[in-house]
């Protein structure tokens, strides 16, 4: 593969990722702020269950879109590589992400509710802290099932993993300040408008990221076909 059809792969991967993200991602927000204000925050530990069985099970629209978008880019470079293969794999890491990543925000629900108590928000660069370090734990995650796959199909496939660690890792802190800065719209036309380009830009980010690193996955000599076996 030489290098102008690495580019070429590159820019169809990162373009792919952004795309895939907005609505994948954006779709899985909007039916998520739609249960929040239907059924309200939960209290109870049955309530908090619940609403994180209901979080995770959302993440099966952006493992479905993502999953598509990434193969139709990825299969121009490993043939062998099925639609259902890749599918599942983004849909089981997006389930398993979306279910350790609604934890902590559910579970301090949790705690006693004082009637008066003013919630004092942390500095936005601690929010981006926790934002990155929660997007290095949860890419791994993302990645397990995909890596899986691609082990079966090219060398050093676990290069996947840190690549996605860090893709993530970036872009939890760019949609945790995307979201800062849609809050300071008063315009519900403001605040939709910078999501857009929140969501359009992470996917962006993280393609670049962790394509970067999937080109250099393409370098490598493949494995044997008996390897699929």
């Amino acid at each position: 593969m030489n290098g102008q059809n690495r580019r070429k792969l590159w820019l169809s991967w990162v373009w792919a990722n952004a795309w895939a993200e907005l609505l994948g991602l954006g779709a899985t927000f909007l039916l998520g702020y739609g249960l929040f204000n239907t059924l309200g925050e939960p209290q109870t530990l049955f309530a908090v269950l619940g609403f994180i069985l209901l979080m995770t099970s959302t993440g099966i629209i952006e493992g479905s879109v993502v999953g598509w978008f990434q193969w139709k880019v990825l299969h121009m470079r490993f043939e062998q590589i099925a639609l259902k293969q890749w599918w599942v794999a983004t849909l089981l890491g997006a389930l398993a992400a979306w279910f350790l990543g609604s934890l902590p925000s559910s579970l301090m629900n949790l705690g006693p509710d004082e009637a008066g108590t003013t919630v004092i928000e942390p500095p936005l660069g601690l929010m981006l802290l926790f934002a990155a370090g929660m997007g290095i734990v949860l890419g791994v995650i993302l990645a397990l099932p995909q890596w899986r796959v691609l082990v079966r199909h090219v060398n050093k496939a676990w290069i996947w993993l840190p690549a996605n660690s860090l893709a993530w890792g970036v872009g939890m802190a760019l949609i945790f300040a995307g979201i800062d800065l849609a809050q300071r719209f008063d315009a519900i036309i403001g605040i939709v408008f910078m999501l857009v380009i929140t969501l359009f830009v992470t996917g962006a980010a993280v393609g670049a990221i962790h394509g970067a690193f999937l080109i250099r996955m393409t370098r490598r000599p493949a494995l044997p076909e008996k390897s699929n076996e």
